[in-house]
């Protein structure tokens, strides 16, 4: 187990930069599929730009939809099922379904739990969404979200905070989008 896991609490995390919660992504261990099982408190970390800062306000801050978590359950020892939860006016919703997988990292090739959205029909999949996850400390995880439809839009990281689990897995939600291929998704694959 590596330092990283045992020096970095909620609050420090909050407070690195974009760039500071990268080196520290790098330096952390992927979470096995049947680690995440059940539903991860969510919440946005510090952006790297005022763009983005304003995008996730809109999609995941937005005060009309807040984000409140994403959810995981493993399918078998490769590969799981995920979504996102929302609270819309008082309801909890489940939105943007998504495969997971351990797959190599966008940012040094070595394994993260990895969120796949462009395999189910949503708005996260139609912009090939795609986050990477590793461990900081039993129950808190570090992920680095991604979308875009050219490279370079899909190299800005947009690091995020998962605790948990908090709840159960809800249920499975989303339609497979035909012809979708798990492989051309996974960005260290493809460069």
């Amino acid at each position: 187990m590596s330092s990283a896991l045992v020096s970095h609490t909620v609050e420090e995390l909050k407070k690195l930069t974009t760039e500071e919660l990268v080196a520290l992504f790098k330096s952390l261990p992927s979470p096995s599929i049947t680690e995440m099982d059940g539903e991860f408190a969510a919440c946005l970390l510090q952006q790297p730009s005022s763009l983005s800062r304003l995008f996730g306000h809109i999609s995941v801050a937005n005060p009309l939809m807040p984000w409140l978590c994403k959810a995981f359950r493993p399918v078998d020892a490769e590969s799981g099922r995920g979504y996102n939860t929302f609270s819309l006016l008082g309801k909890v919703v489940q939105r943007f379904p998504m495969q997971t997988v351990i797959a190599p990292s966008r940012y040094d090739g070595n394994p993260a739990y990895t969120l796949v959205y462009h395999l189910y029909h949503s708005m996260c999949g139609d912009i090939h969404m795609v986050d990477e996850v590793r461990k900081v400390a039993d129950g808190v995880y570090l992920g680095i979200g991604t979308w875009g439809f050219t490279r370079a839009q899909r190299q800005i990281p947009l690091p995020f905070l998962l605790e948990g689990p908090i709840g159960v897995y809800r249920k499975d939600i989303g339609r497979k989008r035909s012809g979708a291929v798990l492989a051309r998704e996974i960005p260290a694959l493809n460069r």
